[in-house]
């Protein structure tokens, strides 16, 4: 009973979801953390977080992962799944999954929430054609370009400063009378030569054939309409910033929300259902940041914690055993775990090596002994300089175990070089392709793969499995992606899964970086992208699910 029973399950692995983590594993309850994407939540696409107290400077992503890290010494369990279902009604909860049902006496639900569309005419049409919701993903893409940011909060104004990097030129496009943040946030644009606001001015809809060529706005107060051409620029962008949509449509219909969707909690953090609470963004509340996500959570927890211990007295349920890891060496980041979610690499001169750093090597030499079998990268290289970055990556990587070798191939040439193709260990082809250095966060990506290779492999629902067998139509998946993009990876990884467990179906991942003519073929602005057989053009990520649903359609057609 035991095994998948917790004292707490925290639904949510943000800053909200981490935090709570951290408070009730330190005081010895056995806490686990599903997340059905990524340890971080939003915040992680933040490229500068300079207002945590105590923390001049991080990215969102390392913020996070140093909560995890926290969390897990405390002994705290992560586990990639995404929650399908909950009866959150009785003293025992139950908490059903793709990857397996859990039980727990308390719940805290730190769910998020998505970035809010704004529904103009054309926003669905060029969505990854010239509309982008993630600047650290995509700015790259308007190099040179007049970009207009659409919105006048925190991020708006955050992220409009650091599309400058890249920009021509960014207009922020506010539709009140001033910016909703603070003052001292938006005071950063003053004197910004290469940023100009117009308030009270509305995005109606963007136009175009392949690529956006117009956008029409009009002024709130006069009605009037002005429209930018890009015709003589050849080619602009439009950057969403207008706020967030709660992630609650899926929850138990008890579950008290307001007209909004917003969870609503009392000082507590307690939802109308005992021993559920919520933190972070998904709650009622007048300011969302990363520093009142983390006060939601250590509430939310530390009032569980009388909750639960009554539970066990009054169900006659002994104290769980808790787990708690060794303390490691400095060096050391924490205990990764086969989810794609701890691991990030550098693409340039580290600790440890060219291209995999002390930290990163830490997390990697446990993984290789779940390796059943030993795999082999087949690798096919031309003369230019990503192949060599490529054949270095290889001995490189390969000299930290010997459960992953690699060879070089010269019959049999892919169209894109460098190629890098996971070869079972029965010696046959996996259908898993990396063109360029899975460097960033594809390092997930690349060592996931070795291991759907080497065995036993990420899990999978049956039903899901059957389904992959049952494909007998060819597929090709090609999967455009930036090493920076913290939402590529569960693309790559959802398409290379089916990939290991079809013969009829290729996942190639391309840095998009070193493949212009791809970007230039299907106008791509936007990174996931993914082409199924040179054709269907698909962008934003997807876990195996939802991505088996677009292929059964491919199928039919």
């Amino acid at each position: 009973m035991e095994k998948n029973m917790y004292d707490l399950i925290i639904v949510g692995a943000g800053p909200a979801g981490l935090s709570a983590a951290i408070y009730m594993a330190r005081a010895k309850y056995k806490v686990l953390v599903l997340e059905k994407e990524k340890t971080g939540g939003q915040i992680t696409i933040t490229s500068e977080v300079v207002n945590y107290p105590g923390v001049e400077l991080a990215s969102g992503k390392s913020l996070t992962d140093s909560m995890r890290r926290q969390a897990e010494s405390f002994g705290a369990a992560f586990a990639i799944a995404e929650v399908k279902e909950m009866n959150l009604e009785q003293d025992i909860k139950e908490v059903h999954t793709n990857k397996g049902d859990f039980q727990s006496l308390g719940v805290i639900l730190a769910v998020g929430a998505n970035p809010r569309k704004l529904g103009f005419e054309g926003e669905e049409t060029f969505k990854g054609r010239g509309v982008a919701y993630c600047a650290t993903c995509d700015g790259e893409f308007f190099t040179g370009m007049n970009v207009f940011v659409i919105g006048g909060g925190f991020a708006a104004v955050e992220e409009g400063i650091f599309l400058t990097k890249y920009a021509k030129h960014v207009t922020m496009i506010v539709r009140s009378e001033d910016f909703s943040c603070a003052k001292t946030v938006s005071d950063k644009l003053s004197g910004n030569e290469k940023i100009t606001v117009r308030f009270r001015t509305e995005l109606i809809k963007v136009e175009g054939n392949s690529t956006m060529k117009k956008a029409v706005f009009r002024d709130r107060n006069s009605r009037e309409t002005w429209e930018y051409d890009a015709d003589e620029d050849g080619g602009f962008g439009v950057f969403v910033f207008a706020g967030y949509a709660p992630n609650t449509e899926w929850l138990p219909k008890a579950l008290q929300l307001n007209e909004q969707g917003y969870i609503v909690t009392d000082g507590n953090q307690k939802t109308n259902l005992d021993g559920v609470y919520a933190a972070g963004d998904v709650c009622v509340k007048n300011l969302r940041q990363v520093v009142t996500a983390v006060a939601d959570g250590a509430i939310a927890a530390t009032s569980l914690e009388h909750v639960v211990t009554k539970l066990h007295k009054k169900l006659s349920i002994p104290e769980f055993t808790v787990i708690v890891p060794e303390q490691k060496k400095d060096s050391d980041t924490g205990n990764a775990e086969t989810n794609g979610n701890t691991m990030n690499s550098n693409d340039t001169n580290s600790a440890g090596g060219v291209f995999l750093d002390d930290a990163v090597k830490s997390q990697l030499v446990p993984l290789f002994d779940k390796f059943q079998q030993p795999v082999c990268v087949r690798a096919w290289l031309g003369t230019d300089k990503v192949s060599k970055e490529v054949e270095s990556f290889l001995e490189e990587f390969t000299q930290m175990t010997d459960k992953v070798s690699w060879e070089r191939a010269e019959e049999n040439v892919p169209e894109y070089l460098p190629a890098m193709e996971v070869i079972n260990p029965d010696g046959s082809a996996s259908g898993m392709i990396f063109h360029g250095v899975p460097g960033g966060h594809e390092i997930n990506s690349f060592v996931i793969a070795l291991y759907n290779a080497a065995g036993p492999g990420t899990a999978i629902s049956p039903d899901n499995k059957e389904k992959i067998r049952e494909m007998k139509q060819n597929i090709n998946m090609k999967m455009l992606v930036s090493l920076s993009c913290t939402m590529c990876p569960e693309l790559v990884m959802s398409a290379q899964k089916i990939a290991s467990l079809s013969d009829n179906v290729t996942a190639e991942m391309f840095d998009l970086t070193h493949y212009p003519d791809l970007k230039d073929k299907y106008q791509v602005m936007s990174v996931p992208c993914m082409i199924i057989n040179d054709d269907q053009v698909l962008f934003g990520k997807k876990n195996v699910e939802e991505l088996l649903e677009v292929l059964e359609r491919t199928n039919k057609k």
